[in-house]
């Protein structure tokens, strides 16, 4: 093979590798740097960090993770960073309001759950995990004055939700003001080449960039992501909206949970969920176009994902477990999709049955609640109390031919 033949070679290679790297990506600060960095043939150190503030992580958190993964996969150093000490602090990003800060033990307890679950993805032979109390328990008082000099309250005060609470006679605590010096210096105690953030975190990521640069550092670049919608497709993934699929759910919700989801919905988890090339899920989407039905993908997608944090055993499993429960084919391929509104944290079972159109009345759906002829995700229902709470997304059926899909929606 010729020189000329080997150069183009190598320049599909990067093309290839950066086209992966930048898969599902919402910005790139700046994209000519990372290429830059990328060209000089070392390996990255690429920063990804995460407080533990609540000790399970769930699948909005790993398109992070998965992101980190793929940089792994290309050869390059993942560094996942634990914010033990920010995480005491707690990230006032999209808050109104001045959060309650953790306990260190809360915080560490949670911590170790975070290592166990990450690498279900990544390589903890090629991860290094740190924690950011290593320097930020050395630094003394004036250590930390002479951090918060390096940054401004007008550059503060650029951050929405700061400018928003300011106008809007919210108290800010002062403590709020260290979250993102601590999270960009610790871009600088970690000599980061690039760091991975949600669309969410854009101003601490560049507070990074700045400290790097006043420390004498080459800036990182700035990856960030979109944030992952729950599964009523809206709202983003949060256990507290009980929108969320976590990582160590059982195999037979992850399946029924993504079985849940919108046709559209599913296109956006296999971008950023999924390791399938993109080129093979343009085609699935391209069939789906054409009349296939989405359900087939979405059986896949939720094989895989359960395959991730299980094994294949347990996705075979689910999907066998699945189908019983809808009596293989009892569930029809379409269905209306309903979307109501709650008046208060939810809606009661049978107003949501009659609002549906899958009872006549309230009294009817209870009746029919009492007779067992009542399912939700196939598995019947026996409470006619229940309250259906808001971000609830799931597929209601009465007797053997009523079916709907239904998302509660906050008032």
């Amino acid at each position: 093979m010729n020189i000329k033949k080997l150069l183009i070679r190598r320049n599909k290679l990067q093309e290839d590798v950066l086209e992966s790297l930048l898969r599902g990506v919402d910005e790139v600060l700046v994209k000519q740097e990372l290429i830059k960095k990328l060209e000089e043939g070392r390996p990255l150190r690429i920063k990804a960090g995460f407080d533990p503030t609540a000790p399970d992580l769930h699948l909005g958190h790993t398109v992070l993770i998965n992101k980190l993964k793929q940089f792994q996969d290309a050869g390059h150093d993942a560094l996942f960073l634990i914010g033990d000490f920010t995480g005491m602090i707690g990230d006032p990003t999209g808050k109104n309001v001045t959060r309650k800060p953790l306990t260190r033990e809360a915080v560490l307890e949670n911590a170790k759950t975070y290592q166990e679950q990450i690498f279900k993805i990544l390589d903890p032979e090629k991860t290094k995990v740190v924690f950011n109390s290593e320097w930020m328990n050395a630094m003394s008082p004036a250590d930390l004055i002479q951090l918060a000099a390096k940054h401004t309250v007008a550059r503060m005060l650029e951050r929405d939700d700061f400018s928003k609470r300011f106008k809007g006679g919210q108290p800010i605590a002062i403590h709020e003001f260290l979250y993102p010096l601590i999270q960009g210096y610790d871009s600088v105690a970690m000599k980061a080449d690039v760091e991975l953030g949600g669309t969410d975190q854009k101003f601490n990521l560049l507070v990074g960039r700045q400290l790097q640069e006043v420390y004498g550092q080459k800036p990182q670049v700035v990856i960030t992501m979109p944030i992952l919608e729950g599964l009523d497709g809206v709202q983003k993934m949060s256990k507290s909206l009980n929108n969320y699929i976590g990582i160590a759910d059982a195999a037979d919700d992850m399946f029924g949970k993504i079985m849940s989801i919108s046709d559209v919905l599913m296109w956006r988890y296999f971008e950023l969920l999924s390791f399938r090339p993109m080129s093979e899920i343009k085609q699935w989407k391209e069939a789906c176009e054409q009349g296939e039905n989405p359900r087939n993908y979405k059986v896949k997608l939720a094989q895989e994902i359960i395959e991730r944090f299980h094994d294949a055993d347990a996705a075979t499993k689910a999907l066998e477990n699945f189908e019983a429960r809808f009596q293989r084919g009892a569930m029809p391929d379409e269905m209306d999709e309903v979307e109501l509104v709650a008046q208060g944290e939810g809606i009661s079972i049978a107003n949501l049955l009659k609002d549906a159109g899958l009872a006549a009345s309230t009294s009817e759906a209870i009746r029919q609640i009492n007779q067992g002829a009542v399912k939700i995700d196939g598995e019947k229902l026996t409470d006619p109390k229940l309250i259906v709470p808001v971000s609830d997304h799931k597929v209601y059926q009465v007797g053997k031919r009523k079916f709907a899909r239904v998302l509660v929606k906050a008032n």
